[in-house]
């Protein structure tokens, strides 16, 4: 290494120090303007010396790369929501469900739950690879460019770490930063921003990164993601993350009970309003990572964790209207129109009435004062009437016996909350809703198709179902508002690729009422093509595991009708993936069929991960605790002795991988 480049490394190195002192441990050592004049020295030598060029050089906070499209990028591994809890029984219930299904002790991580934009970062070898937002959990956008200009993410990482990982956080907007952009706004006859929860969220897709460095964000760091981790508990993991220079919020805490939990809860609903962040709850965390492997996920959240939310702050507000909107399923949904009213930052125009019941229950009037809150801080909701304001004139709220699109008249079956319209065919929102439904992410995920499109394409009268999209051409959609040639060929070949969408994927998104993500891959493996689906009765239908009689009605209903089993054939004649595929169809057998398999402690051959799959790839069901009905517990090592007991009193065979691996070989 000569001279020139030495210099630079070594400037590069001060600098990052300097940056981790200042933003991350928040103790500078030099001043602002010692650290100005090293950042100029470096970025003179850089200008130089462009062969010595560092795609993570300190000199690059500033941004100034533009984005016109954020790529989509695939999570490798799955960022999950979590389940709420606003209550000590809450947590004691949840407590008591997992001591139920992981052996010993358990000590909770307990974390603030800041309110921010969520983000993964992707480090390779030491350096930041990539950011991501967390998009629907699965695939997100990337936003690289612009999360480099925040200083606490550091571009390279300090002491050991992990050859590849992912790490999860929150981009947020401190109070003090949030106030001086707004004074800012103010002076210069702009709109303040409502809140800095958005604002920061906001920021992420700003298209010019030279835009995002002016805003003062912060990422506040809480959980590893890799293949192999280096340490054993989730505490550990917060230690090695600051270690390696990331800004890990030092309220965290080691308990060991819900007591404990909820000591935290109580001390920091009052403290955090003395925090220079947005927060709204506490994640509680199983602590050891084995425990958390043991409790799995759900198809939505893991079991391992729990948040609990802060109660949610209320205000009082005029209800001017009630009006009714229709889904996509033809369920009717009240909504109060109320006075504009700022609650948790935002300001508050409607609120969901949920349905019939609901309003006879609160008695919900027209001009009542009624008070709002934000169900877990998002969606406003009306929990009360001040009856002490209501007016003598007023009278009760009849609930509308007809669609308020279609003038049908509304049905409401037995056990449902809802009413429904049953205009299947008739009702534009529905049909606009079922095509919204079809293309979305986690459905056909059609590129270049969004919900504005839809409805576009409906009220022209180009299509009124989604085997409709298919025969679609570019001439046919460039007439469209806001439709140039580029994005009309973009369209098409979007509608296009959605053909070699697998087959799970396709029955989730013709929108089989109560048949949702977890319940297609079932009903999609268990009878392989959709002319089989389409044949079987309510009997069959509920001997599929987790079929209920809901589902298989759900499902008849939908095939006895003509116009769907026509739309279907349209499909299948376009080349949508109505059958599972030759190859996934060659990795399945019924070899464990009707077994059910506890799969408990750690694995040397496969992940445990890999030995579930194996399992209901060969027909076998994952279970999470021992019954009577369990069939075979997978032993691993570390399996815990109150499981060993529990099968060996039930005379459940207890099998080593090697032996689950000769079953299915």
């Amino acid at each position: 290494m000569n001279t020139t480049e030495q210099k630079i490394q070594t400037l590069r190195e001060e600098l990052r120090q300097h940056n981790h002192n200042y933003y991350v441990l928040d103790n500078p050592t030099i001043s602002d303007y010692e650290f100005d004049i090293k950042l100029k020295a470096l970025q003179a030598l850089e200008d130089a010396h462009p062969e010595f060029y560092d795609v993570n050089s300190p000199t690059l906070r500033v941004g100034g790369e533009v984005t016109k499209n954020f790529n989509t990028i695939v999570h490798s591994h799955r960022m999950y929501s979590l389940d709420n809890s606003y209550s000590l029984e809450d947590l004691q219930d949840w407590e008591t469900r997992i001591k139920k299904l992981v052996d010993g002790d358990i000590q909770y991580t307990c974390e603030l739950k800041y309110d921010g934009a969520s983000i993964s970062l992707t480090y390779e070898n030491g350096s930041l690879l990539r950011a991501v937002t967390r998009g629907d959990g699965v695939q997100g956008d990337e936003v690289t460019a612009n999360i480099k200009t925040i200083n606490s993410v550091p571009l390279q990482l300090k002491g050991e770490y992990p050859a590849k990982f992912d790490i999860r956080g929150e981009i947020v907007l401190p109070f003090d930063g949030f106030n001086k952009m707004n004074e800012e706004r103010i002076a210069n006859g702009e709109e303040p921003y409502r809140n800095p929860r958005n604002t920061a969220s906001g920021s992420l897709k700003l298209q010019d990164s030279a835009e995002v460095a002016k805003r003062p964000l912060e990422c506040l760091l809480y959980n590893i993601k890799a293949d192999k981790l280096p340490f054993e508990t989730q505490f550990e993991g917060l230690a090695l993350a600051r270690q390696m220079g990331f800004k890990v919020p030092e309220a965290a805490k080691l308990v060991g009970s819900i007591e404990d939990v909820f000591e935290f809860i109580n001390y920091w609903d009052e403290a955090r309003h003395d925090l220079p962040y947005e927060t709204d709850g506490v994640v509680v965390k199983v602590n050891n990572l084995f425990q958390q492997d043991e409790l799995g996920f759900t198809s939505k959240a893991p079991r391992w964790a729990m948040a609990y939310k802060f109660k949610a702050e209320q205000v009082s507000t005029v209800l001017n209207e009630i009006t009714y909107q229709v889904g996509r399923t033809g369920a009717i949904t009240p909504v109060a129109n109320l006075e504009p009213v700022e609650l948790a930052g935002t300001i508050v125009k409607r609120a969901s009435l949920h349905n019939a019941d609901q309003i006879e229950k609160l008695d919900i009037r027209v001009n009542d004062t009624v008070f709002v809150e934000k169900g877990g801080e998002i969606i406003p909701k009306i929990i009360a009437v001040d009856l002490s304001k209501r007016p003598s004139s007023s009278r009760s709220t009849l609930y509308i016996t007809e669609c308020p699109e279609c003038n049908t008249a509304l049905e409401r079956l037995e056990g449902e909350a809802k009413h429904f319209c049953p205009n299947y065919n008739g009702c534009n929102p529905q049909v606009v809703g079922r095509i919204q439904h079809y293309i979305s992410r986690k459905a056909m995920d059609i590129e270049g198709l969004g919900g504005e499109t839809v409805a576009l394409l409906v009220n022209e009268g180009l299509i009124t179902n989604y085997a409709d999209l298919y025969t679609l051409t570019k001439e046919q959609v460039m007439p469209l508002e806001r439709m140039a040639e580029k994005s009309a060929e973009n369209l098409v070949q979007g509608i296009a690729a959605s053909k070699q969408i697998p087959f799970e994927r396709v029955l989730f998104a013709i929108g089989i009422r109560f048949v949702g993500e977890t319940v297609a891959k079932k009903l999609a493996k268990h009878y392989k093509t959709i002319d089989d689906l389409s044949k079987a009765g309510i009997e069959d239908l509920e001997r599929v595991d987790e079929i209920g009689i809901k589902i298989a009605e759900s499902v008849v209903a939908f095939f006895a009708s003509e116009e769907n089993r026509t739309i279907i054939q349209r499909l299948k004649d376009s080349g949508v993936q109505l059958e599972i595929s030759a190859e996934k169809l060659a990795s399945q057998t019924n070899k464990l069929e009707g077994k059910s398999f506890v799969v408990s402690g750690v694995f040397t051959s496969v992940s445990r991960t890999e030995l579930k799959k194996l399992i209901e790839d060969n027909g076998g069901k994952n279970v999470s605790s021992i019954s009577s009905k369990t069939d075979f517990v997978v032993a691993g090592e570390k399996m815990g002795p109150s499981k060993k007991e529990k099968a060996e009193k039930l005379n459940i065979s207890l099998i080593s991988e090697e032996e689950f691996l000769q079953m299915i070989t």
